[in-house]
């Protein structure tokens, strides 16, 4: 929990301040006075200033957002000699770079850490298959455990490489939220045996990758080969002589392709509540052997489920995903790229009610993952500060009053017309985008508690 709310602090700190200083750097340069900076609201705790006529550096007690004040002639008097530094006496183009600049300076910082987490690099899943799901989208397209993901395509002719598992589940969260197929091209774990099959993503009811669209395309976790890790002494296993390093063939009627199946078969065998014998084939040191095992029936909150005492399947294959200088930065912006269009569309289809409004997230949420991504080292953490930037860059731009997107459209408005908006109207935008934003938040935290109990 206090890692968590230390990563959620330093997240929210490096985002806050990036968007803002991008606001900052240009109404200087633009030759506005800047009278205060400010990361966070309520009380101060920190205040610096240089003379009282510079700028104003604050730190408050609230840590949820930030602003930049600046002269201007709407929010008070300006002294006659100050006039040419006021906000609202600056040319609309200007006006206009000073409030894209903190929303650009979420991406720009979005593409540094993206650069700087492929330079690092990362160990990740390597994209082998487990057993598809029976039904699915992966057993349909003829997918089988161990096949090996090499690359994806849209169109099956403009192929994109899959380093890892990872690049596999964001092609498949791009072909769900476009409504489109996904072609793959696999192997057999040597990289042989090429073939294309095709995911029918198109037919997905909702465009939101959520637990039932993953268990409709029936890809779930990386290959693990079927090998018994450490047998508890006294426990089921140990007693029917399973021991570390069996090899599982079959269980009953099944042939054994995967560690996820053999937990599978040993948590259903209680579900009944009653203890039932199991027959398994195991490979040890070259022989063959059979093997009874009897499971124990315990409860996993309130539902029965059989324990052996042994933990089935070995762990993923992994492989390290590194980038070069060039090609880093490059995949940096072809990244901030694509995760900004897929925000955008999401947005898009949860305001038109075609994807479901529980993608909305909030800080809870962002605290848990921060904490998670910290957890596992830093070039983790850095992909998920990229990933959090351009949310907090493209929700910045929507067409929202409160929101520096809604400021853009105030000039837009100007520049086709002449005239700036009516202070009327202007009073009356802001009520509505702080009421869209208060049912956003709202929503937003709503969503979060529901994750946390469960119910979502």
């Amino acid at each position: 929990m206090i890692v968590n709310a230390l990563a959620f602090l330093l997240t929210l700190g490096v985002l806050i301040t990036i968007h803002e200083y991008g606001h900052y750097r240009v109404a200087v340069a633009c030759g506005v006075r800047v009278m205060r900076f400010s990361i966070g609201f309520g009380r101060v705790l920190w205040r610096r200033q240089a003379t009282p006529e510079s700028t104003e550096f604050v730190l408050c007690a609230l840590p949820l957002g930030g602003y930049v004040k600046m002269l201007d002639e709407r929010e008070g008097p300006v002294a006659g000699d100050e006039l040419n530094r006021s906000f609202n006496r600056k040319s609309l183009w200007q006006r206009t770079a000073i409030v894209a600049a903190g929303p650009v300076a979420n991406l720009l910082l979005a593409v540094v850490l993206y650069a700087a987490a492929n330079w690092i690099g990362v160990d990740e899943p390597k994209a082998l298959m487990g057993p598809p799901v029976a039904g699915s989208l992966a057993e349909s397209a003829g997918l089988l455990a161990g096949d090996w993901a090499r690359e994806a395509s849209s169109d099956g002719s403009d192929w994109h490489e899959l380093r890892s598992m990872t690049d596999l589940r964001w092609e498949l969260t791009q072909a769900v939220v476009r409504g489109e197929p996904l072609h793959l091209m696999v192997t057999d774990r040597e990289g042989h045996a090429r073939r294309d099959v095709v995911l029918g993503l198109d037919t997905l009811v909702g465009s939101e990758l959520d637990a039932k669209a993953m268990l409709r395309i029936g890809l779930g976790n990386p290959l693990s080969e079927p090998v018994l890790g450490e047998v508890k002494a006294g426990s089921p296993g140990a007693q029917a002589g399973l021991r570390s390093g069996d090899r599982v063939l079959r269980i009953d009627d099944a042939v054994v392709t995967d560690g996820a199946m053999v937990r599978a078969r040993i948590r259903a065998s209680g579900r009944d509540g009653s203890a039932h014998t199991m027959h398994w084939r195991v490979e040890r040191a070259g022989q063959t052997l059979d093997i009874v095992v009897t499971p124990a029936v315990v409860k996993d909150g309130v539902q029965p489920i059989g324990r052996i005492g042994v933990f089935p399947g070995q762990p993923f294959e992994m492989v390290n995903v590194r980038y070069g200088v060039v090609e880093g930065f490059t995949q940096a912006v072809t990244q901030t790229w694509q995760v900004s269009a897929l925000t955008l569309k999401m947005l898009g289809k949860m305001v038109i009610g075609q994807a479901s409004l529980k993608n909305l997230t909030g800080p809870l949420t962002i605290a848990d993952v921060a904490g998670q991504s910290m957890r596992l080292g830093l070039a983790y953490y850095l992909g998920l500060l990229a990933v959090v930037s351009i949310g907090l860059g493209v929700l910045n731009l929507l067409p929202l009053p409160v929101l520096d997107g809604g400021h853009l459209m105030y000039y837009l408005f100007e520049g086709v017309t002449g005239r700036p908006v009516s202070e009327l109207w202007l009073e009356r935008l802001q009520r509505g985008g702080v009421a869209i934003m208060l049912m956003m938040m709202s929503l937003a935290l709503y969503n979060d508690v529901a994750r946390l109990l469960g119910l979502q």
